[in-house]
This record gives C-alpha cells, sequence and structure tokens, in this order.
C-alpha cells in the first residue's frame, strides 16, 4: 500500500507489496522488491536498487549523490540486498565512476546515523552499529560486526566474521575472524563468540588461533610469518582466507598490542 501522501514517480518499480508511508519519497528508476516497507519521511534516489523484505526506517535516506568532489554527475547506481534494515536517519550513497556502483548485501542491519559512501561495498549479513561512518570504498567482508561510532578510512578492507569495538578509528586493513580494540586500534584476540555462535568447530577455531599466533606473536616479520604459516600448517579454508588478506592488503592490516 502507498500512503496517497507520499511522492512517488510514476517511472519507479514497486512490487504490489511493497507499503509507502507518508511523506516518503521515492524518484525515478527506482525498483523495490517484494514486501519491501519504505516508512514515513524516507527518501529513495533515482537509479536505486532494493530488494525483497527490507525495512527503511523513517528519515534514511538511499542512493542520494556522493559527496566525492570528483563525481560528474555520471549514470551510477545503489543496490541493496534482501532482508535488509536500514535505520532512521542512516545515509547510502550511490557510486561515482571509481566503481560505478555502491552494494549494501542481504540480511544487513545498517543502524541509526550510520553511513555508507560512494562505491563502498558491504557484503551479507553485516550489523553496522549506530553512527558507523564508512568512508569511500570501503570493502565490509560477511558478518563483520562493527561497532557504534566507528570511523572507517577510505579503501579499507574488513574481513569476515570480524568485530569491531565501538569508538574505534579504522585506519588499517582488519583481516578475518578478529577482534580488534583500544586507540589506536590494534589485535585483540579471535572473535570466538562470534565463531562459535556461526557454527565454527572447535579445531577450526584453534586453526585460527595458531594462524595468529604466527602472525602477531612470534617476533617475525608479516613476510616471514605468511612463509611459516604456509610451510608449517595444513591448507585449510580458514588458513588460505586469512593468508590471502594479508598478502592482498595494500594498506597493510593492523598491527598487534
Amino acid at each position: 500500500m502507498v500512503s496517497p501522501l507520499a511522492c512517488v514517480h510514476p517511472d519507479a518499480k514497486l512490487h504490489e507489496s511493497v507499503e509507502v508511508g507518508p511523506f516518503a519519497f521515492i524518484d525515478k528508476d527506482v525498483e523495490i522488491g517484494e514486501g519491501t516497507v519504505i516508512d514515513a519521511n524516507a527518501t529513495i534516489c533515482e537509479h536505486t536498487r532494493i530488494g525483497k523484505h527490507c525495512h527503511v526506517f523513517p528519515t534514511a535516506i538511499v542512493g542520494a549523490v556522493p559527496q566525492d568532489l570528483k563525481f560528474k554527475g555520471e549514470l551510477t547506481y545503489t543496490y541493496i540486498g534482501d532482508n535488509t534494515v536500514l535505520r532512521e536517519c542512516s545515509t547510502v550513497h550511490r557510486g561515482t565512476a571509481s566503481k560505478g556502483k555502491t552494494v549494501v548485501g542481504n540480511n544487513c542491519l545498517i543502524m541509526a546515523y550510520c553511513h555508507v559512501a560512494h562505491d563502498v561495498v558491504v557484503k551479507d549479513n553485516v550489523i553496522m552499529s549506530n553512527a558507523t561512518q564508512l568512508a569511500g570504498e570501503v570493502v565490509v567482508d560477511e558478518y563483520a560486526v562493527i561497532g557504534g561510532g566507528t570511523l572507517v578510512h577510505q579503501f579499507s578492507h574488513i574481513g569476515s566474521h570480524a568485530m569491531i569495538q565501538g569508538g574505534s578509528h579504522v585506519n588499517k586493513d582488519i583481516p578475518p575472524f578478529v577482534v580488534v580494540a583500544r586507540e589506536p586500534i590494534q589485535f585483540y584476540g579471535i572473535n570466538n563468540v562470534g565463531l562459535s555462535r556461526r557454527g565454527f568447530s572447535k579445531e577450526q577455531m584453534e586453526t585460527i588461533q595458531k594462524v595468529y599466533r604466527y602472525v602477531y606473536m612470534s617476533n617475525l616479520n608479516m613476510s616471514q610469518a605468511m612463509e611459516r604459516i604456509l610451510a608449517e600448517m595444513p591448507q585449510s579454508a580458514e588458513r588460505d582466507l586469512i593468508v590471502d588478506f594479508i598478502k592482498n592488503s595494500p594498506r597493510g592490516v593492523v598491527k598487534g598490542r
């Protein structure tokens, strides 16, 4: 049901089950999937695609033009996956010529006052707590949890299943499976609670712990640690994910305690 007080462009494509509250604004070239709710006073800007069973809360803004001074009005997009929640006053800006799109995946929770800047990729099952701010071209991998008030520097990469303490300043890449905390931000162990909740076995968590002992507790430099891990630890999905992440980190990963 679309409120008669909402403003919906005639070219917008809304599934018949979409609910739109009063004073919401939906621009041209917008597509919204089955079961999605757009609350009162929410704004969905042009060139936005929102999936099924999402909920956009009051005053959230999706698909606004980026705050990048290099943006010249080129055609770019914003994509929101299925079952994602965007809470009050959250903002997701569309891409620039750099990547052409900003993406928030499936089953994400973007809490109040969060910001997702241009060309960011937030993958599935991510939680961004209140007032978290992602600068341009950040990548957040699956199941990451970012504590409230965290500031993430542009081009940073946050690995899957990572947990970031609220109020952190992220200026290095955060590898998978870890907890990072304090100021300046640093490795603080592996995310045992999160991994256990997501069904990781004791053996998998022991493998992850052993990899990070080489990385952060062996007095080896990063190249030496990678060589030792590959030479001395049996192949596993967890080992390879961590090694590939660190090897492909142009910014370098967060330091140990």
